[in-house]
């Protein structure tokens, strides 16, 4: 089972794919990075550029799931309406591949990778290192958000 993780930004998207075994019930990642879009582009260009982005790495990985986490809004609304257009775009690529879709909330997020849904911001991230192999000096905050949004759906969904 595949799951690509997504961290939703349109200026900086975490793209994360796992692979669980079935057997030993083991994540491997497979692929992370950190998709940046130019800020000198309107937002319409940004977002073909995030749905081109996510269709060639649907099309490379062949995941079974999309795990993507729900807005949290914040005080800036024009943003948040930014990000709920690029979760549209995300979610729409993945739906028109035949991908599972499994929202989740930043709340399941600190549950699954730390047990605490107080866990701050750098314990999930250290979490993250720990439950995962990975090259530990060169993962952005997207990335390890991304992969800490496809543990959760690994947690949660039955294989």
């Amino acid at each position: 089972m595949k799951i690509l993780g997504i961290d939703p930004g349109y200026e900086r998207l975490g793209i994360a794919i796992l692979e669980k075994d079935k057997k030993s019930k083991k994540e491997e990642l497979l692929f992370s990075e950190c998709f940046k879009t130019p800020a000198k582009l309107e937002f319409p260009e940004r977002l073909l550029l995030l749905g081109k982005k996510i269709e060639e790495i649907i099309k490379k990985y062949k995941p079974n799931v999309l795990s993507i986490e729900t807005l949290f809004f914040t005080t800036n609304q024009k943003t948040a309406m930014r990000v709920a257009e690029t979760r549209g775009t995300i979610i729409y690529e993945a739906k028109k591949a035949g991908l599972q879709i499994f929202e989740i909330s930043p709340l399941q997020v600190k549950i699954a990778t730390t047990g605490y849904g107080k866990a701050s911001k750098d314990q999930v991230m250290k979490m993250v290192k720990t439950l995962i192999q990975m090259d530990k000096t060169k993962k952005s905050d997207d990335e390890l958000d991304a992969i800490a949004i496809a543990l959760t759906a690994s947690a949660h969904l039955k294989f």
